[in-house]
């Protein structure tokens, strides 16, 4: 039997019984429109959240109080016998490498001015802190870097708490209230928006010293550390952890770099994606059982057709093919029907929920249609057995 010949029998086999072809296609396209469509949204978000972290750069150390337990719970959280201090971050100035340093402190307070009242968060933080995070100033300037033990009363609004209090007036020069104290402001940031649920905007930047004593403590939350890119990280860590034992007597702290976080999170996500995946590949399944169920049912129809061509000669692996070649043409079309089903229902989920980020890469497309086609052929495989395996003359006797 010529290629030629095959492939006829097998496309007037699937015209032929259009209703079965198209529920086998059908079975297929919702499988892999459902892969493509999960795979989108947990590729979105893995995206998002991955940009979110490195938005402000990789070149961060943290460092927060107390030592890391074997829950992964900072103990500087409940209690620590030694705070770190600014005199700490004033320290690690001198790491090699150091491009810039910023204790920080966060609480909320209630604040007034412009004769209008609303509570928002505070950010006691140090002067290098737009440089540290990226973070451009929209009008006036940022903390000025002075003595940083003995600050004085200055502030600068994120852009929604300008909006918020001052609307289109300009609030450089005038006071504000924070927490029963009065500050002078400065400056306001331009906008950042949301990084995994805090807002960026509704915050007023304080000198982190006056923030220690507005919240009454003695320990900085958080020392961020930059570093010039391309320099080597392990050893600015090392740097980081001998200055800080040597100072504090022992290992009281956990440092955390950016690269860390990327790599949890990324493995994290990664997970999410092939369990959002393999939820669609349940509807694959489901597909690959109907190509089974149908194309048995299909070789009790066509048991004289295949007598037939065995008595004009046609040997086994032939007919082998030929029934392999029906399975993999029907999974084939229903995962470009699936694919198109996908992307479509993808980005139109997008456009309906702009706040939910979705991605869908050309590699996801073409191992979703490569999946269409194993499984397509796994299912055919059992029935092209069967096919394959009759006797020419108990298949014409059977009609």
């Amino acid at each position: 039997m010529r290629l030629i010949d095959s492939v006829k029998l097998s496309s007037s086999a699937i015209f032929r019984q259009k209703l079965r072809a198209s529920l086998t296609i059908l079975g297929i396209s919702i499988g892999i429109a459902s892969v493509v469509l999960l795979t989108s949204i947990g590729e979105g978000i893995h995206r998002f959240v991955l940009a979110e972290f490195t938005q402000f750069g990789t070149t961060i150390i943290g460092i927060t109080p107390g030592k890391e337990t074997t829950l992964g719970i900072s103990a500087g959280v409940f209690a620590n016998e030694r705070p770190l201090s600014i005199a700490d971050s004033i320290a690690l100035k001198r790491i090699p490498d150091t491009v810039a340093i910023v204790p920080s402190v966060m609480g909320n307070a209630e604040m007034k001015a412009n004769n209008r009242t609303r509570r928002a968060t505070v950010y006691g933080v140090g002067p290098q802190m737009p440089l540290a995070f990226q973070f451009n100033v929209g009008s006036g300037h940022f903390l000025p870097d002075e003595d940083i033990t003995a600050s004085r009363a200055l502030a600068v609004l994120g852009h929604k708490l300008k909006k918020e209090l001052f609307a289109d007036s300009n609030p450089l020069g005038k006071k504000i209230r924070i927490g029963g104290d009065s500050y002078r402001i400065i400056g306001t940031m331009e906008p950042k928006g949301q990084i995994l649920g805090f807002d960026l905007d509704d915050t007023v930047y304080i000198p982190v010293s006056r923030a220690l004593s507005m919240f009454n403590r003695e320990s900085l939350m958080e020392i961020d550390l930059m570093y010039e890119q391309g320099s080597n990280e392990k050893h600015i860590v090392d740097a980081i952890k001998k200055l800080l034992i040597t100072r504090h007597g022992r290992e009281d702290f956990t440092i955390t770099t950016q690269q860390q976080m990327l790599d949890v999170m990324g493995n994290v996500l990664n997970i999410l994606t092939f369990a959002v995946a393999a939820l669609g590949g349940i509807s694959l399944l489901v597909g690959g059982v109907g190509i089974l169920t149908i194309m048995l049912i299909a070789i009790q129809e066509r048991t004289s057709e295949i007598g037939l061509l065995r008595a004009l000669g046609a040997q086994q692996k032939q007919i082998l093919w030929l029934f392999l070649g029906e399975a993999v043409v029907l999974a084939g079309i229903g995962g470009i029907i699936g694919l198109a089903i996908g992307y479509i229902g993808a980005q139109a989920l997008h456009i309906i929920v702009p706040a939910l980020p979705v991605h869908t890469p050309f590699v996801y497309m073409l191992l979703a249609e490569a999946i269409a086609i194993i499984i397509g052929l796994l299912a055919g495989v059992l029935p092209a057995l069967k096919a394959a395996r009759m006797q020419p003359v108990e298949a014409l006797r059977a009609e």
